[in-house]
């Protein structure tokens, strides 16, 4: 692949919807072109404390952050026609289609790649796990802000483009 945009959300709680944050790479020609980063107002608008333990986010850091509507005025755009991929797509794929929902937004049937998926086919069983940040170091890209969601989408992106 070569034109695409790799996307990474993260959670304020359990609920899919409560997509927190965002990041997104845009990759032209198999070069990055662009990247976007918002935190964004939850939906429910609680946070759990195991998901604050894993992204850090808070809600004093999102109390005044755009709501999701607002946020995706800006992506719609900038991904028009790109496939859109992901590591462990389901997830991302399932935050984006239950926002889209809360919101009353029309989906637009967006198309998925998964990296997870694409690193158990490529790489088997030769690493101790497919979690991102070991598959992004089997690629040699060196994820040291897991669980921000655009240094999560920018290492979904170097995986993307050396795997699939």
């Amino acid at each position: 692949m070569k034109d695409f945009a790799a996307i990474d959300f993260e959670t304020a709680n359990e609920c899919r919807s409560s997509v927190c944050s965002v990041g997104v790479v845009i990759v032209r020609e198999g070069e990055i072109v662009d990247t976007f980063y918002s935190l964004i107002h939850p939906e429910p608008e609680y946070y759990k404390w195991f998901c604050q333990q894993v992204h850090g986010l808070c809600p004093e850091d999102t109390e005044d952050a755009p709501v999701f509507p607002q946020v995706w005025e800006k992506i719609a755009p900038k991904i028009e026609g790109l496939p859109l991929v992901a590591h462990n797509a389901g997830f991302d794929e399932g935050c984006l289609k239950e926002v889209f929902r809360v919101y009353r937004m029309d989906y637009q049937d967006y198309e998925f790649h998964d990296t997870l998926a694409a690193s158990r086919r490529c790489f088997g069983c030769s690493l101790p796990n497919h979690q991102l940040q070991t598959v992004a170091a089997a690629c040699g890209y060196d994820l040291t802000r897991h669980h921000h969601a655009l240094a999560d989408a920018e290492a979904c992106a170097y995986i993307a483009m050396k795997i699939l």
